[in-house]
């Protein structure tokens, strides 16, 4: 009797890239099954070797009959986000993915394996001076109304500031939204690419400012120290400690988040709920700039 082992991962691209930590440990202590991968973005798991079938999410006719039907197939469904550790963000995501899959936890670190024509692409954003990313805005959470989220984009001074610092020393890619602010001296990214494509960019720079969405992740896998910003999520859910995690200072007035139900804030972004007055309120502008 065939033996499968699947792992079907919704969500986010940065949540697909965190993902990818675990493939080499599913497939080590499940090793008498073939393990099949039900993704949202398979690009960036194709060159996994660890994987023997890769599908992609909504694309998979006859799925019951090729994997279920008939065979000894173990299905891992499980939302981490939903965990209590999660929750109470007591554990890492990656953490509470190793206690339901029944797999050890040793800080493991995301992999996104590049082939040689995909690491050829880094070498076309090469610039004629050191090159700087700044991504200030995530793609939109499911529900969100407005342009800027403000429990985890980057407050808009905050980027103007950093763009004024580093725009006569770096070339600036600025990865944000078609609907974020424009910032004069840089070089915009705003508008869909390849997501392989979009790492390339990140793994041939110079220095990295991030915020928590897929490029802070993707930075983990290529072992490259990152500034990431936090304002409503948790470096300690979500971060990596080989980044410089700013966290945001703690709000002055206690709001009432009467939208926020499994999560401190709605990631909706009502935005009548921010707790701050200002962007200064967030961060201090003076050490992230040291910090960078």
């Amino acid at each position: 009797m065939e033996k499968y082992l699947v792992w079907h991962i919704q969500g986010g691209l940065g949540k697909n890239v965190a993902s990818t930590s675990l493939i080499g440990d599913l497939k080590k202590t499940y090793s008498d099954r073939k393990l099949v991968m039900v993704v949202s973005w398979p690009e960036i798991f194709l060159q996994h070797r660890s994987i023997d079938r890769l599908l992609h999410m909504g694309h998979t006719p006859h799925f019951y009959q090729d994997y279920i039907e008939g065979k000894d197939t173990i299905v891992f469904r499980h939302e981490a986000y939903n965990q209590t550790a999660h929750v109470n963000h007591s554990q890492h995501l990656i953490h509470n993915w190793c206690d339901l899959m029944g797999l050890k936890y040793k800080e493991q670190q995301p992999q996104i394996i590049i082939n040689y024509a995909q690491q050829q692409l880094s070498q076309v954003w090469k610039r004629d001076k050191p090159t700087l990313v700044l991504h200030t805005n995530g793609g939109p959470m499911q529900g969100q109304k407005y342009p800027y989220n403000w429990c985890r984009d980057m407050p808009v001074d905050l980027s103007v500031a950093i763009v004024n610092k580093y725009k006569d020393s770096h070339h600036i890619f600025h990865v944000c939204r078609k609907e974020s602010p424009v910032l004069d001296g840089v070089d915009r990214i705003d508008k869909p690419l390849e997501n392989l494509q979009l790492f390339s960019i990140l793994a041939g720079s110079d220095k990295r400012i991030l915020i928590d969405s897929c490029l802070q992740h993707a930075a983990a896998a290529f072992k490259l120290k990152s500034t990431v910003l936090w304002v409503g999520t948790h470096p300690q859910v979500f971060g990596y400690k080989l980044h410089d995690n700013i966290v945001a200072k703690k709000p002055k007035i206690a709001n009432q988040r009467i939208g926020s139900y499994m999560f401190d804030f709605n990631f909706e972004n009502n935005i009548h709920e921010c707790p701050y007055n200002s962007p200064q309120e967030m961060f201090d502008f003076n050490q992230v700039l040291s910090r960078v």
